[in-house]
Protein backbone atom coordinates (compact mmCIF):
# COMPACT_ATOMS: atom_id res chain seq x y z
CA UNK A 1 0.00 0.00 0.00
CA UNK A 2 1.46 3.34 -0.89
CA UNK A 3 -0.04 6.48 0.39
CA UNK A 4 0.87 10.07 -0.95
CA UNK A 5 -0.97 12.78 -2.15
CA UNK A 6 -2.02 12.27 -5.63
CA UNK A 7 -1.71 14.40 -8.48
CA UNK A 8 -4.36 13.03 -10.22
CA UNK A 9 -7.31 10.61 -9.12
CA UNK A 10 -10.75 9.04 -10.42
CA UNK A 11 -12.72 6.73 -9.50
CA UNK A 12 -14.10 4.11 -12.35
CA UNK A 13 -17.13 2.05 -12.11
CA UNK A 14 -16.14 -1.72 -10.80
CA UNK A 15 -12.57 -1.19 -10.95
CA UNK A 16 -11.93 1.03 -7.87
CA UNK A 17 -10.11 4.09 -7.67
CA UNK A 18 -6.55 5.10 -9.62
CA UNK A 19 -4.19 7.45 -7.99
CA UNK A 20 -1.61 9.10 -10.48
CA UNK A 21 1.76 9.67 -8.21
CA UNK A 22 5.10 11.03 -8.55
CA UNK A 23 7.78 8.62 -8.44
CA UNK A 24 9.87 8.81 -5.49
CA UNK A 25 12.96 7.28 -6.71
CA UNK A 26 15.09 5.81 -3.97
CA UNK A 27 12.03 4.56 -1.86
CA UNK A 28 10.29 3.10 -5.03
CA UNK A 29 12.90 1.41 -6.67
CA UNK A 30 12.27 -2.46 -5.64
CA UNK A 31 9.13 -1.82 -7.38
CA UNK A 32 10.18 -0.34 -10.10
CA UNK A 33 13.42 -1.99 -10.99
CA UNK A 34 10.82 -5.50 -10.47
CA UNK A 35 8.84 -4.13 -13.22
CA UNK A 36 11.26 -2.69 -15.61
CA UNK A 37 13.53 -5.68 -15.25
CA UNK A 38 10.84 -8.50 -16.20
CA UNK A 39 11.17 -10.18 -19.56
CA UNK A 40 7.60 -9.27 -20.25
CA UNK A 41 9.23 -5.37 -20.07
CA UNK A 42 11.67 -5.86 -22.56
CA UNK A 43 10.12 -3.17 -25.22
CA UNK A 44 10.62 -0.54 -21.71
CA UNK A 45 14.30 -1.82 -22.79
CA UNK A 46 15.52 -2.05 -18.93
CA UNK A 47 15.38 -5.89 -18.84
CA UNK A 48 19.51 -6.11 -18.54
CA UNK A 49 19.89 -2.75 -16.33
CA UNK A 50 21.37 -3.16 -12.69
CA UNK A 51 19.43 -2.04 -9.76
CA UNK A 52 22.08 1.38 -9.41
CA UNK A 53 21.51 2.26 -12.93
CA UNK A 54 17.77 2.09 -13.09
CA UNK A 55 18.14 4.08 -9.83
CA UNK A 56 20.48 6.53 -11.80
CA UNK A 57 17.95 7.01 -14.63
CA UNK A 58 15.03 7.49 -12.50
CA UNK A 59 16.62 10.04 -10.36
CA UNK A 60 18.02 12.15 -13.31
CA UNK A 61 14.34 11.93 -14.57
CA UNK A 62 12.87 13.26 -11.73
CA UNK A 63 15.10 16.44 -11.93
CA UNK A 64 14.23 17.53 -14.94
CA UNK A 65 11.45 19.99 -15.90
CA UNK A 66 10.40 18.14 -18.94
CA UNK A 67 9.88 14.73 -18.04
CA UNK A 68 8.35 12.98 -15.11
CA UNK A 69 7.27 9.27 -13.76
CA UNK A 70 4.31 8.68 -11.70
CA UNK A 71 2.68 5.07 -10.34
CA UNK A 72 -0.44 4.10 -10.84
CA UNK A 73 -2.45 2.42 -8.36
CA UNK A 74 -5.46 1.08 -8.05
CA UNK A 75 -6.91 1.47 -4.43
CA UNK A 76 -3.50 2.28 -2.59
CA UNK A 77 -1.57 -0.63 -4.81
CA UNK A 78 0.72 0.08 -7.94
CA UNK A 79 0.06 -1.33 -10.83
CA UNK A 80 2.06 0.57 -13.46
CA UNK A 81 4.64 2.93 -14.14
CA UNK A 82 3.45 5.84 -16.23
CA UNK A 83 6.19 8.33 -17.29
CA UNK A 84 5.75 11.78 -19.43
CA UNK A 85 7.79 13.97 -21.65
CA UNK A 86 8.02 17.25 -23.68
CA UNK A 87 8.92 15.43 -27.19
CA UNK A 88 10.60 18.86 -28.15
CA UNK A 89 13.04 17.72 -25.29
CA UNK A 90 13.54 13.83 -26.25
CA UNK A 91 15.55 12.20 -29.01
CA UNK A 92 11.99 11.57 -30.34
CA UNK A 93 11.21 14.89 -31.27
CA UNK A 94 13.60 14.67 -33.59
CA UNK A 95 11.70 12.15 -35.54
CA UNK A 96 8.37 13.92 -36.19
CA UNK A 97 6.96 17.43 -36.23
CA UNK A 98 6.12 18.64 -32.68
CA UNK A 99 3.27 20.08 -32.04
CA UNK A 100 2.73 22.80 -29.38
CA UNK A 101 0.65 21.03 -26.76
CA UNK A 102 2.00 16.99 -27.45
CA UNK A 103 3.25 15.39 -24.38
CA UNK A 104 4.76 12.17 -24.84
CA UNK A 105 3.89 9.14 -22.84
CA UNK A 106 5.00 5.72 -21.67
CA UNK A 107 2.93 3.14 -19.78
CA UNK A 108 3.84 -0.07 -18.06
CA UNK A 109 1.48 -2.35 -16.63
CA UNK A 110 2.49 -4.40 -13.73
CA UNK A 111 2.44 -8.54 -14.21
CA UNK A 112 -1.42 -9.39 -13.08
CA UNK A 113 -0.63 -10.95 -10.47
CA UNK A 114 -4.54 -11.52 -9.97
CA UNK A 115 -5.93 -8.20 -10.64
CA UNK A 116 -5.82 -8.40 -14.25
CA UNK A 117 -10.25 -7.77 -15.65
CA UNK A 118 -12.04 -7.45 -19.20
CA UNK A 119 -11.05 -3.62 -20.29
CA UNK A 120 -8.51 -3.27 -17.45
CA UNK A 121 -5.75 -1.23 -19.41
CA UNK A 122 -8.16 0.43 -21.33
CA UNK A 123 -9.79 2.18 -18.26
CA UNK A 124 -6.11 3.11 -16.86
CA UNK A 125 -5.52 4.37 -20.50
CA UNK A 126 -9.26 6.68 -19.93
CA UNK A 127 -7.72 7.80 -16.92
CA UNK A 128 -4.38 8.74 -17.92
CA UNK A 129 -5.86 10.65 -20.72
CA UNK A 130 -8.27 12.90 -18.31
CA UNK A 131 -4.92 13.22 -16.18
CA UNK A 132 -3.10 14.79 -19.01
CA UNK A 133 -6.00 16.26 -20.50
CA UNK A 134 -6.69 18.12 -17.21
CA UNK A 135 -3.61 20.62 -18.25
CA UNK A 136 -5.31 22.95 -20.97
CA UNK A 137 -2.07 23.50 -22.87
CA UNK A 138 -1.75 19.30 -23.68
CA UNK A 139 -3.35 19.42 -27.19
CA UNK A 140 -2.66 15.43 -28.14
CA UNK A 141 -0.73 12.74 -26.68
CA UNK A 142 2.17 10.92 -28.42
CA UNK A 143 3.66 7.37 -27.86
CA UNK A 144 6.07 5.09 -29.48
CA UNK A 145 5.65 1.86 -28.96
CA UNK A 146 7.86 -0.75 -30.30
CA UNK A 147 7.02 -1.15 -34.10
CA UNK A 148 6.80 -4.79 -32.93
CA UNK A 149 4.76 -4.48 -30.28
CA UNK A 150 1.41 -5.43 -32.00
CA UNK A 151 -0.37 -5.90 -28.44
CA UNK A 152 0.06 -2.36 -27.59
CA UNK A 153 -0.96 -0.78 -31.53
CA UNK A 154 -4.20 -2.87 -31.36
CA UNK A 155 -4.79 -1.31 -27.72
CA UNK A 156 -3.79 2.37 -28.92
CA UNK A 157 -6.47 1.97 -31.81
CA UNK A 158 -9.18 0.35 -29.77
CA UNK A 159 -8.85 3.51 -27.42
CA UNK A 160 -8.91 6.43 -30.40
CA UNK A 161 -5.45 6.91 -30.87
CA UNK A 162 -4.30 7.52 -34.67
CA UNK A 163 -1.00 5.66 -36.09
CA UNK A 164 1.63 7.51 -37.28
CA UNK A 165 4.52 6.56 -39.25
CA UNK A 166 8.06 4.13 -37.90
CA UNK A 167 10.73 5.98 -36.83
CA UNK A 168 14.08 4.55 -35.21
CA UNK A 169 15.19 5.89 -32.34
CA UNK A 170 18.20 5.24 -30.39
CA UNK A 171 17.33 2.19 -28.65
CA UNK A 172 14.29 1.16 -31.20
CA UNK A 173 12.30 0.96 -33.85
CA UNK A 174 8.96 2.67 -32.58
CA UNK A 175 5.83 3.53 -34.02
CA UNK A 176 4.03 6.84 -33.70
CA UNK A 177 0.71 7.17 -32.42
CA UNK A 178 -1.43 10.55 -31.74
CA UNK A 179 -4.42 10.82 -29.95
CA UNK A 180 -5.73 14.86 -30.42
CA UNK A 181 -7.71 16.34 -27.10
CA UNK A 182 -10.61 16.78 -29.93
CA UNK A 183 -10.31 13.03 -30.56
CA UNK A 184 -10.66 11.66 -27.27
CA UNK A 185 -13.36 9.73 -26.18
CA UNK A 186 -15.07 10.09 -23.33
CA UNK A 187 -14.03 6.89 -21.75
CA UNK A 188 -11.69 3.87 -23.04
CA UNK A 189 -12.51 0.82 -22.34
Amino acid sequence: MIDRPAAYEQTLEGFGRVSVVPVRPKEDLDLTYGWVTEERAKFWGMTEHSKEYVLAIYEYLDALDTHHSYLLLLDGEPIALFQTYDPAADPVGECYEVEPGDVGTHLLVAGARGKARAGFTGALMGVLAGFLFTDPKTQRIVVEPDARNEQARARLRRTGFTLGPEIDLPDKRARLAFLRRADAPCTFG
